[in-house]
């Protein structure tokens, strides 16, 4: 069955129970006046403030102001070690309401679910209570979010990984609406291909917890190499956003124009943790505490990464013209 059968919803910013497969939620995000749109993407932070949490928060502020951003993007691992224990978890306003209290990140924040938030009551983020504390928060396994310029796909990477579930070590997962798993990944793939294929968007950006490509500790994600990325690639997609590296990381790939970029650097980092320095297409690698900025036109997308201070550590442009895609 194609993609005739996936019926595209479009409703407001609140919460649908998005726990049955086979069906992308869409939410609708306007641009800015002059149809451009500016975005921050931070990942692997709920820690309470602590592991310099409290201080990339306090930069992010900065440079939201800065850049006028339209919304937050995180890319999962909301809240450690072990996700929330229930909605009434108080680690959900001790890691996020109380942390990013800046007024330029009063913005819608779009989130996915980490490998740590299912070690808890992944339910529980999704759950429409959490708007209730804090009308910010947005989080759902898969979704779609249309911000005119660019559609941006939230991928629930986590069940990929099959060592989760055949290794999980001391680890107990919540796999409530995922099971059976293989149906459950199938479904996802052929919704998000489906997306991909009927998007007319200028820019096509795919967001996931786990790196399809990475340097980093966890390195790359053969799950997503095998099943994912190949769906990108046949749709012209820009960039592949993740998390889950405790790091920053620039990443060209070498068969196609897509952009592999980690943000997962919202707390604790792992510094000295390197694989393939040396590897092809490797543009940046940065083993502290950070987060990046995206900031999009019909010709131009420039992005960027920040240290804990502020500092803009490696910035990139990529420019478009009649759909083509050519960078620099």
């Amino acid at each position: 069955m194609g993609c005739d059968r996936w019926v595209m919803l479009v409703i407001p910013i609140i919460y649908a129970l998005s726990n049955v497969s086979g069906e992308l939620k869409r939410f609708e995000q306007p641009s800015k006046g002059d149809g451009s749109l500016s975005f921050l993407v931070i990942g692997d932070w709920g820690r309470r403030g602590a592991f310099n949490q409290s201080q990339v928060a306090f930069q992010m502020g900065k440079m939201g102001e800065k850049l006028d951003i339209d919304f937050v993007v995180s890319t999962g691992d909301n809240f450690y070690d072990n996700g929330l224990r229930s909605v009434h978890d108080p680690a959900f306003e001790e890691s996020f309401t109380n942390i990013y209290t800046a007024n330029s990140l009063q913005k819608q924040w779009y989130s996915v679910l980490g490998n740590h938030d299912y070690r808890g009551d992944a339910e529980a983020q999704l759950s429409p209570l959490l708007t209730k504390i804090d009308t910010r928060w947005l989080c759902l396994r898969s979704f779609i979010v249309n911000a005119e310029l660019a559609e941006i796909i939230f991928v629930d990477t986590t069940p990929f990984v099959k060592s989760y579930f055949q290794d999980p070590e001391d680890h107990i997962y919540d796999w409530r609406g995922i099971n059976p798993r293989k149906h459950y990944i199938a479904n996802l793939l052929k919704d998000v291909e489906c997306a991909l294929r009927e998007s007319n968007a200028k820019w096509k950006i795919v967001v996931g917890h786990h790196a399809i490509k990475s340097v980093g500790h966890h390195g790359d994600t053969k799950e997503l190499a095998t099943h994912l990325l190949p769906i990108l690639k046949a749709n012209n997609v820009d960039f592949y956003m993740n998390g889950h590296d405790h790091c920053l990381e620039h990443i060209s790939d070498t068969e196609s124009p897509i952009q592999f970029l980690t943000s997962g650097a919202g707390s604790k980092a792992w510094r000295g943790d390197v694989k393939q320095l040396n590897r092809e297409g490797l543009k940046f690698f940065y083993d502290g505490q950070g987060f990046m900025s995206v900031q999009l036109t019909q010709s131009n997308a420039e992005i960027a990464f920040y240290d804990v201070d502020g500092k803009i550590l490696h910035r990139w442009n990529a420019f478009k013209q009649f759909g083509d895609h050519s960078s620099i």
